[in-house]
């Protein structure tokens, strides 16, 4: 039986993760810890909010005492917690700093102390910053260049040197942008898919021409694993979906599935520092026998159909809504 600790458990990608392992390992025990700023959402997780193998607890990685006291009951650290919006970080670098670094920091030191058998950091793409020709492999230089992607980069290699200096059993994964269910309605693909369904603009800044790699919320889940069953202590994995899109093509394949006009398109200001391409080589770990299952396409209409098929769920948190329902009913008295 394997003890996760699983950080930022109630967003986008720590949510799936965590269903993702009650489904996959029937022994597995998950405890699920997460501030729940503005994304964090216990909705998320409704489905599995009974199952005697999970629970939540409300807190903040920044806490070092509550952090080693879960620490402690763990086997295996899964760090998905952290500020993960540009366009919020350039208003607010300091909540990244303090969460992406510090909040690292502090798991990292109580996995050194409790002598953890696998701690996992899930860093991004984006601390390669951008290439404008080829792909970024694992030994590429690290040039972030918006606060965000220098957070995730502070807590990538803090991450590295806890496995070089202390000999904490580190694995580091970088991935391209996720998508799929219960993804915040704030990021590209989410908010164009409710803004269509709603006969909304959808914004596109600049000219559109950005260039992202996308992956499935699902086939991330499993590389996450993959690495964890197979990888080298101490190493980094790119996990990428290999679907190389512009905004633009993103767009027109919304508004064509969901058959709304192309004048819903609404060209806005380009963001400060808005990286042109991010491009990752996963041979790495397509040498080592994993690749995603999921074509663009397949991906891409799953998702479409999961939010045409759940609109409480994105019409309350677009519209105001969200009352921290679940929220106000984890106190810090109750930890």
């Amino acid at each position: 039986m394997s003890k996760y600790l699983v950080t930022g458990g109630a967003g986008f990608i720590g949510s799936n993760y965590i269903r993702f392992l009650l489904r996959k390992y029937p022994e597995a025990v998950v405890v699920n810890l997460d501030k729940l700023t503005y994304a964090g959402n216990l909705e998320n997780l409704k489905d599995v909010e009974n199952d005697h193998r999970y629970r939540f607890v409300k807190g903040d990685i920044c806490d070092e005492a509550l952090v080693n006291d879960l620490v402690v009951e763990a086997d295996i650290v899964v760090n998905f917690a952290a500020e993960s919006h540009v366009d919020r970080s350039i208003g607010a670098p300091d909540d990244f700093i303090k969460t992406d670094i510090f909040g690292a920091f502090a798991l990292l030191e109580a996995a050194r102390k409790n002598h953890i058998d696998r701690f996992i950091q899930i860093s991004t793409d984006e601390v390669y910053g951008s290439i404008d020709q080829g792909s970024f492999t694992e030994d590429h230089p690290l040039m972030p260049s918006s606060p965000y992607s220098a957070s995730k980069t502070g807590a990538d290699r803090i991450a590295f040197s806890y496995f070089v200096t202390y000999g904490v059993p580190v694995q580091i994964t970088r991935c391209s942008n996720n998508f799929g269910p219960y993804h915040y309605p704030e990021k590209l693909i989410p908010l164009f898919v409710t803004n269509a369904l709603e006969d909304k603009a959808l914004p596109i800044y600049g000219d559109g021409k950005n260039v992202r790699d996308w992956i499935y919320v699902e086939d991330h889940c499993e590389g996450i694993d993959f690495v964890l069953r197979n990888g080298e202590l101490g190493e980094v994995y790119n996990i990428g979906g290999g679907n190389e899109k512009t905004n633009m093509e993103i767009t027109d394949y919304i508004l064509a599935k969901l058959e709304k006009p192309a004048t819903l398109k609404e060209f806005v200001k380009d963001r400060p520092g808005h990286d042109q391409r991010y491009s990752l080589d996963c041979s790495k770990l397509h040498a080592m026998g994993w690749g995603p299952k999921h074509s663009f396409e397949q991906a891409m209409d799953k998702t479409l159909q999961w939010y045409i098929d759940h609109p409480d769920w994105w019409k309350k948190i677009k519209s105001g809504e969200y009352l921290d329902y679940y929220k106000n009913q984890y106190s810090s008295a109750s930890l």
